[in-house]
């Protein structure tokens, strides 16, 4: 008699399997297809890196921050291939380093914005009623405010400083991630599993995180590379306006803003941390673009 037992068990393992990664590969798979999300991934992460090993590149102390007044004002050569600023340093250097600053700072700001949008968004979803129209309407009040210019309020009520710029972009961005988690939650907490746990007593917190969170992802990721590009513009604004990070600390908007007094004569010095700005901006765009069409069950 032929033992059917060892492959019926070999055949369930290798669903459970494929199951269990299918939903990564398959969207991996489908962005791959994108050109213009891998060139964007492609570039994120050269920039992440760039940024990450930013010291080892340019010593901070001797290369970017320390000036030599000999050698101000130089455009690219191949001891400077970015030219040096008013101050003689070294802008390939400064916006090494100012990526380092960049990217922490919208990252950071991102994050927090996404913990709490999402915590507000995610209870008035699935609670709905009283609590839900209490949450939305203050989260409609703080969008009326333009982002950029609700941050310029805070940091000038606050004071110029790395923490108050972060604290700044992430209130301004919270009722973004609300209100895309609010939408998230709505279309799955009918479902039949969130009732299957509800029936067997789970917690409703423990459902949240165990149960609807993780099938709204596909909206939240989009978002937050789409938030992620964005806040990077809204902190080059605050910096060029002198509301962002103090120098000598670089920043890319810092750069643009005192390289804007020598625009006529030393135009490489607000056009280089301007490319930088919008290669990054464009490779989140890209990336954003490929994800929300990767996760896309309509497109499967």
């Amino acid at each position: 008699m032929q033992n059917t037992t060892a492959p019926a068990a070999s055949r369930s393992e290798a669903v459970k399997k494929y199951k269990k990664t299918s939903q990564f590969g398959e969207t991996m798979k489908r962005m791959s297809r994108n050109k213009a999300a891998v060139l964007g991934l492609i570039i994120l992460v050269l920039l992440v890196l760039m940024s990450v090993f930013a010291d080892f590149i340019y010593d901070y102390d001797t290369v970017v921050v320390k000036q030599n007044m000999a050698e101000r004002l130089q455009w690219p050569s191949a001891a400077h291939p970015l030219g040096t600023d008013e101050f003689g340093r070294d802008l390939l250097a400064r916006i090494v380093h100012g990526s380092r600053t960049s990217l922490l700072l919208s990252f950071a700001a991102v994050a927090v914005s996404l913990a709490t949008g999402g915590f507000l968004g995610a209870i008035a979803g699935y609670y709905g009623k009283w609590l839900d129209n209490l949450i939305m309407r203050l989260m409609d009040i703080i969008l009326a405010m333009p982002m950029t210019l609700f941050a310029m309020v805070i940091v000038a009520a606050l004071g110029p400083s790395t923490i108050n710029l972060v604290i700044a972009l992430s209130i301004s961005q919270i009722p973004t991630f609300a209100r895309v988690v609010r939408g998230a939650v709505l279309t799955v907490k009918d479902s039949e599993y969130i009732e299957a746990a509800r029936a067997i007593g789970q917690k409703d917190l423990s459902i949240i995180a165990s149960h609807v969170l993780p099938n709204c992802m596909a909206p939240i990721i989009v978002q937050t590379t789409l938030r992620i590009a964005a806040t990077i513009t809204s902190t080059a604004s605050l910096s060029f306006l002198g509301l962002g990070v103090t120098p000598p600390t670089p920043e890319w908007g810092g750069l643009l803003s005192s390289g804007r007094t020598f625009i006529r004569d030393s135009s490489y010095l607000t056009l280089f941390p301007g490319i930088a700005i919008m290669i990054t901006i464009l490779s989140l765009n890209l990336l954003g673009d490929g994800l929300r069409d990767a996760l896309d069950p309509r497109l499967r």
